[in-house]
């Protein structure tokens, strides 16, 4: 459970929606929410923070390097936490389920292309597009029935 230090370790200053919003993001069983998935859920939990107020503290939990924002075509921007390592994305364009992955023979590829040409990367993302299997076999999500990739 989050606590007073790691807004401050942030720079922010301890707030009960600031901690009400990093314990949600923590606790959720779905790691990429939009602002209103975040409302929502607070909402639920008979949490009394509006929507402006969960988008300000999203953006500064942003800038304090506590999530990444992902703008995954066709959609809106979704939130993650910063837990410092690197993954990529597959986004079905279908149920709109964002699934993790992490191949070192991409990210090796990706660095030999970049020495090929001097070039030095600083950071990158890769987003894939496509349909999850769950949708493709049953027109149902893969990752919601269960059958996580």
């Amino acid at each position: 459970m989050p606590d007073k230090s790691d807004l401050k370790k942030a720079g922010l200053k301890t707030t009960v929606p600031r901690l009400k919003i990093l314990t949600l993001l923590e606790q959720s069983s779905q790691r990429h929410l939009t602002a209103e998935d975040v409302y929502r859920q607070l909402l639920e939990a008979d949490e009394d923070i509006g929507l402006a107020t969960v988008y300000r503290v999203l953006t500064q939990f942003e800038g304090a390097g506590l999530v990444i924002r992902h703008h995954f075509e066709g959609g809106s921007s979704v939130f993650e936490l910063n837990e410092g390592q690197h993954h990529d994305h597959m986004v079905c364009v279908e149920c709109g389920e964002v699934f993790e992955f992490f191949d070192p023979r991409i990210e090796e590829r990706q660095n030999q292309i970049a020495a090929e040409s001097d070039f030095c990367i600083d950071d990158h993302s890769l987003y894939l597009y496509g349909v999850c299997g769950g949708m493709k076999k049953d027109g149902k999500c893969s990752k919601k029935a269960g059958l996580k990739s």
